[in-house]
C-alpha cells in the first residue's frame, strides 16, 4: 500500500478559451506584453489582474487563463517573476549600490519585505543579500580585470 495517496492534478479545458482563435488568443498575449515589457505596468504594486484586464478592454478571466495558457503560470506569478528580473538587475548594477534592498525591492513593485523576499527566494534559490553579495564580488573582479588591461 502506498504510504501517500497523491493524485496527479487534473486539467480541465475552460470552455471560453477554447472558443477563442489562435490569433486572438496570440493578439492578446502581444497586448499583455507591450503592457509588460514596454510600459512596465508590474513596477505598480497596485496592477491587479483586473486592472490588466480593464486596460485591454477584456474580461479578467480571458486574462487569466491566456497568461495561463502562453505563460504557464497564474497572473501573480508572472508579475513577480518581471519584477524579480528588475531586482536582479539592480542588484547587479553598479548605479544601485548605495540603495536599500527594500528601496528597490519597491521600485520593481513589490509592496512589502515579506512578498519580496518569498518572491525572490522562491525563484533565485537565494536570499536577496545573498544574490547582491554574490554579484557584487563578480563585479569587483570584473573592474579590476578591467583596470589590469
Amino acid at each position: 500500500m502506498a504510504k501517500y495517496n497523491i493524485t496527479p492534478k487534473q486539467t480541465r479545458d475552460v470552455t471560453y478559451v477554447s472558443a477563442l482563435s489562435t490569433q486572438t488568443v496570440e493578439n492578446i498575449y502581444e497586448q499583455i506584453m507591450l503592457k509588460f515589457v514596454v510600459e512596465k505596468k508590474y513596477r505598480d504594486p497596485n496592477y491587479y489582474a483586473k486592472d490588466l484586464a480593464k486596460d485591454l478592454g477584456l474580461n479578467s478571466r480571458y486574462i487569466s487563463a491566456i497568461i495561463n495558457l502562453r505563460f504557464h503560470q497564474n497572473y501573480s506569478q508572472l508579475i513577480n517573476d518581471y519584477r524579480i528580473m528588475d531586482v536582479k538587475y539592480m542588484l547587479k548594477d553598479i548605479h544601485f549600490n548605495k540603495l536599500q534592498l527594500e528601496e528597490i525591492s519597491a521600485m520593481a513593485g513589490f509592496s512589502n519585505r515579506q512578498s519580496f523576499y518569498t518572491a525572490f527566494f522562491n525563484r533565485c534559490g537565494v536570499t536577496p543579500k545573498e544574490y547582491r553579495l554574490t554579484h557584487a564580488i563578480q563585479l569587483e573582479r570584473d573592474l579590476l580585470d578591467e583596470r589590469r588591461m
